[in-house]
């Protein structure tokens, strides 16, 4: 006979003739059935049984049928509970419906109604507990879906702190890290303007240096994005000096949410929010940004973001401005290194001053990059500086140098490279001075590099080096005649030096660039 699947039923009552029929006739049915003959006994099965619905009668030993019912709601509400008993009355029908029993037989019962009653029963028991679990699926959903958008939030709040450290790693400049710390405050708040006030105790009022202004078609859900300033957009009004002043004296970020006429605000700036920019615990400036159209207020993220933002946009300028005074005393150094040389030897003073201009407008006119036009110019200033490590009576010697002394003359491209790399410089300064006098052919030192094997930055070097090496007065010779230099730089064209280099050279030296930088006044 088909019936609902492996349900179970609890049958509590006193009377073993109840039970016992009750208990067959359900069996018969297909029920799981559990007799207990009061309320503590069945309190124990319920323990280890699953039940799906319990009828019991109310007046029992030990534990009534009233008692049970509330034992039963408070472990599991799920539970229906149908009251049997011979004597109802008014004060027990009001106390089953304080304990959540869902029927009232009166005996004696008939075992079609039990059924009856039980089937209707366990069918409100299942869309209750349907009910219960959609409910919970829905509050699961529902978490699930705040859970989401937390993590969204947090992706995004890690998006930006990586695009605000990541951008002020990469700027080279002062200037630079300015102009993108006030793009980047319209940026990540939706500023409708930004701007930086430099303030100190040389300047009487604050001076705005740098300003942004954002598009005009933000709005509160758009995604920001940083135009600039353009005649086409309107800018705020401007913060006064007092305000400005206030917000340095303090040292403190400022938000002011809702513009209710805060004194030093324009009116057109419904809200504003201000950050002090410092060094060192020095404020030297004060980062704005405002809001001038309707809908978006700033608020403390906001706040959070722009002070962020402000802090590592100082933390980049002291960075460079460390960086360039370090850079700026090591090239002092290094260039008293080249005086020192030079003042040893008057023959060669200004020598690599002109080497390095020569080199200059060769690499340029061949079409070098920035960054190798760069690494000429230092490298040029220090290409014979290894010769600090060579004894005066061989650099100065007035005649021609014997195999031996000639062999010390070639350690100074290994000694100015090493010099070079101990200052912690980068490898292509130290490889373009060590190979500064290597021949195309190979024939030269101090590796004998032949060919392409040669930096192209050395190859360029080198043709400048020698061409100023024989238009110089020397400690063993006087400057050679102008003729005499084209003719040996050309007869060296493919054996000596790279015919290209000495190719672009001769049309510089015809067009009168070279001259202009012989003729130069001498001063390093």
């Amino acid at each position: 006979m088909e019936t609902e699947q492996n349900q179970s039923l609890l049958i509590v009552d006193d009377e073993d003739s109840i039970l016992e029929v009750a208990q067959e006739y359900f069996e018969i049915k297909g029920y799981d059935v559990f007799i207990a003959q009061n309320g503590l006994e069945a309190l124990e099965i319920l323990e280890t049984k699953k039940i799906d619905c319990c009828f019991t009668d109310i007046n029992m030993p030990e534990m009534d049928g009233l008692d049970l019912a509330e034992n039963i709601r408070e472990k599991d509400n799920s539970i229906p509970v149908i009251i049997m008993t011979g004597y109802p009355s008014f004060e027990n029908t009001l106390r089953t419906m304080k304990n959540g029993v869902v029927d009232f037989l009166i005996k004696p019962v008939d075992l079609n109604q039990m059924e009856i009653c039980l089937k209707r029963v366990l069918r409100e028991r299942q869309l209750f507990i349907e009910n219960i679990l959609l409910k919970k699926e829905m509050e699961s959903k529902a978490r699930i879906e705040e859970l989401n958008r937390e993590l969204l939030a947090r992706v995004e709040e890690l998006n930006t702190f990586n695009k605000i450290m990541t951008d002020f790693s990469m700027v080279s400049n002062s200037s630079h890290t300015l102009s993108r710390a006030i793009d980047m405050a319209v940026e990540i708040t939706c500023a409708d303007a930004s701007g930086l006030y430099i303030f100190n105790d040389a300047l009487e009022k604050p001076f705005k240096v740098v300003s942004s202004v954002g598009s005009p078609d933000n709005d509160k859900d758009a995604i920001c994005s940083v135009a600039g300033a353009k005649e086409s957009v309107a800018p705020a009004g401007e913060p006064g000096d007092l305000l400005i002043k206030d917000i340095a004296s303090d040292r403190m970020p400022l938000l002011i949410s809702q513009n209710k006429g805060v004194s030093g605000l324009p009116d057109d700036v419904r809200s504003f929010m201000a950050v002090p920019m410092k060094i060192r615990e020095k404020v030297f400036g004060v980062l704005t940004a405002s809001l001038t159209r309707n809908g978006k207020r700033f608020n403390e993220k906001d706040l959070y973001y722009l002070s962020f933002m402000t802090q590592n946009a100082a933390q980049a300028l002291e960075n460079i401005a460390l960086y360039e005074h370090i850079y700026e005393n090591l090239f002092s150094t290094l260039y008293a290194f080249v005086k020192a040389l030079e003042a040893r030897d008057t023959y060669t003073q200004q020598h690599s001053t002109r080497v390095t201009e020569i080199a200059l407008v060769i690499g340029k006119e061949i079409g070098c990059s920035k960054e190798e036009i760069d690494i000429l110019n230092f490298s040029g200033l220090l290409h014979d500086i290894g010769k600090l490590g060579i004894p005066d009576d061989i650099l100065l010697k007035p005649g021609r140098l014997t195999r031996e002394e000639f062999e010390k003359i070639k350690e100074h491209p290994d000694i100015g490279a090493d010099i070079v790399g101990h200052l912690g410089l980068w490898d292509q300064e130290q490889q373009l001075i060590r190979c500064h006098h290597e021949r195309f052919d190979g024939d030269g030192y101090p590796n004998g590099l032949k060919g392409l094997e040669i930096p192209q930055l050395s190859r360029i070097l080198s043709v400048a080096d020698a061409y100023d090496a024989m238009a110089s007065d020397r400690a063993y010779r006087r400057k050679m005649p102008e003729e005499k230099i084209i003719a040996i730089l050309k007869e060296g064209a493919g054996t000596q030096w790279d015919a290209d280099i000495v190719h672009e050279f001769l049309k510089l030296h015809s067009r009168g660039d070279i001259k202009k930088i012989i003729d130069m006044p001498e001063t390093l």
